[in-house]
């Protein structure tokens, strides 16, 4: 249960606001209208917050320099491709988990800007062998596999 709730007073904090320290920009828009903002970048962790222009894409990639990718939409219309699978569309709050090298991309299908989080968990073993930030990403991959309440 402490997990569930750690999970979502970090995954709140960061979607809440842009804090004013500790957030730089990416290294620039990766597609034309997908501009990410990194807000946290330590040897664990990496989290950007990604604006996505009306109609802007950002292709199909992957991240092979971390263990777990988590991609939350904030706001804004959106599909999110995973694979070789359809788009489907991310609603603002859901969770999607995706782990080192999966391919994906997304799309924002609406008329106004959509945001989205990114939570990248880059080193998830500590020195005593335990793994604090693979728990929380699990935490949060199982609430999105639970139904809405």
């Amino acid at each position: 249960m402490w997990r569930h709730i750690a999970a979502f007073a970090i995954v709140s904090s960061l979607s809440l606001g842009r804090p004013a320290m500790a957030q730089t920009p990416a290294t620039g828009e990766a597609d034309p209208g997908v501009r990410p903002t990194r807000l946290i970048d330590r040897a664990e962790v990496r989290v950007s917050r990604v604006e996505i222009q009306p109609g802007a894409t950002r292709r199909i990639h992957t991240h092979d320099d971390v263990e777990y990718h988590l991609w939350i939409p904030l706001e804004g219309t959106l599909q999110l491709t995973i694979g070789s699978d359809a788009p489907v569309a991310a609603m603002s709050g859901q969770a999607f988990f995706l782990r080192r090298g999966t391919p994906h991309g997304f799309k924002n299908v609406g008329t106004t800007a959509a945001a989205v989080l990114e939570i990248f968990v880059k080193q998830t073993a500590t020195a005593g062998g335990q793994d604090p930030l693979g728990a929380v990403a699990a935490e949060l991959a199982a609430l999105h596999r639970s139904p809405p309440r």
